[in-house]
């Protein structure tokens, strides 16, 4: 088996730079608005499929020009596309992104047609030979659940992002192969049963927690970040492609660390993703 299967979200990323963040009732001057291709799953697709991935994406967007916009990105990047719905009347998800000078960002998400996709959507052979499926929280929980049982039944491994962080249902991660969630997110879960769990910590690089091995830390790739939009996603798409590729999950997130440290030194999300060879120069330099 494989080739990596994402299921889940695409906005178009409205992006402002300032130099700081406003407070409550606040005005700032910003930065020319600029839209660019996005949302979780996306970015996470986009991610493997540059770095040589076989990939596929299911989701949906809006009849419209940003729907346009993200449809040629992913496809761009190589994955396939086939099953990414377009839906009229309906607007494609956006999302709200502050950056300020230090790179850290704010977001905030608007479903639109990500909140239309229905387990209905999931095509009855979506998973058959799939190695990795990729699974966040940015459309429907039912949609989630259902494509963590097809994944499941196809005898994919099951990379769950719990992001954004909300309560989930206790089945979900009992389908869950291996948890990705970030330090905060990992003391709000508590104890959450998923044996094999990567936890991030930012510029601190991310533990590995691989069933009754020891805990690994895994050091950051030090940079100085020019935006971390989507560095998160970039890395998860990284996991999934070496995951699918037979690695450990100690040595996947080795490789994802520095896939997320190239990431955060380009503007934007999908546009700062590298290519083997890029990731290779910038390792090296």
């Amino acid at each position: 088996m494989s080739g990596i299967v994402v299921v889940g979200s695409l906005n178009a990323d409205l992006v402002v730079r300032t130099e700081r963040f406003p407070q409550p009732g606040e005005t700032l001057h910003g930065s020319d608005l600029a839209t660019l291709p996005g949302g979780k799953s996306a970015n996470q697709a986009v991610a493997a499929g540059r770095l040589g991935g076989t990939v596929r994406m299911i989701g949906a967007v809006g009849d419209d020009g940003n729907g346009r916009l993200l449809r040629d990105s992913v496809a761009a990047a190589g994955v396939d596309t086939t099953h990414v719905a377009v839906r009229e009347g309906v607007p494609t998800g956006t999302a709200v992104i502050t950056v300020d000078a230090a790179g850290e960002n704010t977001i905030v998400v608007s479903g639109g047609a990500n909140a239309t996709l229905t387990p209905d959507d999931l095509p009855a052979d979506a998973f058959d030979g799939t190695g990795v499926l990729g699974l966040c929280l940015e459309v429907s929980i039912d949609v989630v659940l259902a494509a963590a049982r097809a994944g499941r039944a196809a005898g994919a491994t099951v990379l769950t992002n719990l992001s954004p962080f909300g309560a989930v249902p206790q089945e979900l991660l009992d389908l869950t192969d291996v948890l990705l969630v970030n330090e905060h997110e990992s003391v709000a879960l508590g104890d959450h049963g998923v044996a094999r769990s990567i936890v991030t910590r930012g510029g601190d690089g991310c533990v590995v927690h691989d069933g009754d091995a020891e805990s690994v830390v895994v050091e950051a790739v030090r940079v100085d970040p020019v935006d971390t939009t989507g560095c998160g996603d970039a890395f998860m798409g990284a996991v999934a492609l070496r995951l699918d590729a037979g690695d450990s999950l100690v040595d996947a997130a080795r490789f994802a660390v520095g896939v997320g440290a190239y990431a955060a030194t380009e503007p934007g999300a999908q546009a700062s993703y590298p290519t083997p060879a890029e990731l290779e120069r910038f390792l090296r330099s």
